[in-house]
């Protein structure tokens, strides 16, 4: 369950600020796949951020229960002088899960090779994504975040992202960025807009996936 109580947040200095929420209070549905719609600035990541811990409110609080991800994609999770393997190691610790099953799943599914060993500062975006997406796939969590990131790769892994992700949010929720509405629609049942510091929940997807492309004309 995520429950948002008079939640805002906002950025910038002095007069001309960008709100991304402004005072909202909203319970998300526990275990649904849920699609984040918004035109480009609303505040998607930042939202996701937040709900993960990472990024505090300006006023209000989010109340969570269950285990949440860190927003797949998002590189300061992995510590970049520690290699993959040792950034396995540590969230594996820090996760309360087996080190060495994680370091296998990661292992085989990054197919990061030898970069696996190496300092994750030496890394692509491309690799220190799959590598996070590795990671994030290889915890069971009862809630998953997710911006963009299955769209890294080759199609192969592309394919092997998607597959591994549906097995996932199939016993758990998750929010889910991604520009491609079609993707989308493959993961998602519902769905929520972020617009002008608001957030709505949408119980169908299709009907939100409308309204979305209805803003940005």
């Amino acid at each position: 369950m995520i429950k948002l109580l008079n939640l805002s947040k906002s950025f910038g200095a002095g007069s001309t600020r960008h709100v991304i929420l402004d005072n909202v209070t909203l319970t998300l549905p526990s275990g649904r796949a849920l699609a984040l719609l918004g035109r480009n600035g609303a505040g998607k990541s930042t939202f996701l951020r937040m709900v993960a811990g990472i990024l505090p409110p300006d006023h209000g609080r989010i109340v969570t229960t269950g285990s949440i991800s860190w927003p797949v994609g998002f590189g300061g999770s992995l510590h970049g002088d520690l290699t993959g393997a040792q950034n396995t190691r540590f969230i594996a610790r820090a996760y309360g899960v087996d080190s060495e099953d994680l370091l296998a799943f990661v292992d085989d599914f990054a197919e990061l090779g030898t970069a696996f060993h190496r300092p994750v500062r030496l890394y692509s975006q491309g690799m220190r994504a799959r590598l996070s997406f590795g990671l994030s796939m290889g915890i069971r969590f009862d809630t998953y975040l997710v911006d963009e990131v299955t769209a890294v790769g080759d199609a192969a892994f592309r394919r092997k992202s998607a597959a591994v992700f549906r097995d996932r949010i199939r016993a758990a929720g998750a929010l889910v960025v991604n520009h491609n509405l079609a993707e989308l629609r493959d993961y998602c049942d519902a769905a929520l807009i972020l617009e002008m510091g608001k957030i709505t929940y949408y119980p169908d997807l299709n009907a939100a996936i409308k309204d979305h492309k209805a803003m940005l004309v």
